[in-house]
């Protein structure tokens, strides 16, 4: 018998309302393209004040993976910047991302896996554990806030998806992108 299929999501497209951004961000996103552009491992970290306007440097990462046909992951350390993100990408990109994390139902978590898996859902955001989803052709990973304490497992299995998402990124020969105002003390040496 035929399986019931929920309606197709609207996909983000990168040209819908392009940024205006400031020249300490073109420089950036720059940079960023440099990487995400590409099809290759590479890690970048992305420092600045708060209100510098990193969100919208990311965003434009993302962009380049979604304009290539690939997916984006992004991870966010808490739930409750959730709903704030995913306004500003639905701005920037006329269209939400799917979410992923612990308050999502049952039915909608196999909607997003197997979205994901068809490519049906060309990007996602979500908390530590999006790391192990399905993707089909993930082209970015940008962790928000990657100094965030949160991204620490420290149940069961024990990990950090900073680290998780630098190795996965490693093994599927693919840009990441490590965003915060305060990086990590290793983040930090890693970069310098």
């Amino acid at each position: 018998a035929p399986v019931a299929r929920a309606a197709a999501r609207p996909l983000p497209d990168p040209s819908y309302a392009l940024p205006v951004l400031s020249s300490a961000q073109s420089a950036a996103v720059d940079g960023l393209l440099s990487i995400a552009g590409g099809k290759s491992f590479s890690v970048a970290l992305l420092d600045g004040v708060t209100g510098s306007g990193k969100t919208a440097v990311d965003l434009e990462a993302v962009a380049a993976a979604l304009a290539q046909g690939r997916q984006a992951l992004i991870l966010l350390p808490e739930i409750a910047l959730t709903a704030e993100f995913i306004a500003r990408f639905t701005t920037r990109f006329g269209a939400p991302p799917a979410e992923w994390h612990s308050e999502i139902k049952a039915k909608a978590r196999t909607e997003v896996w197997r979205g994901l898996v068809d490519g049906s859902i060309r990007a996602l955001v979500g908390a530590r554990s999006a790391l192990f989803l399905p993707f089909r052709d993930l082209g970015l990973i940008v962790v928000d806030e990657e100094h965030d304490l949160a991204y620490k497992q420290e149940e069961r299995v024990f990990y950090s998806a900073r680290d998780m998402a630098v190795a996965r990124a490693h093994i599927g020969d693919i840009p990441v992108v490590l965003s915060s105002a305060t990086p990590s003390i290793e983040s930090r040496v890693n970069a310098d």
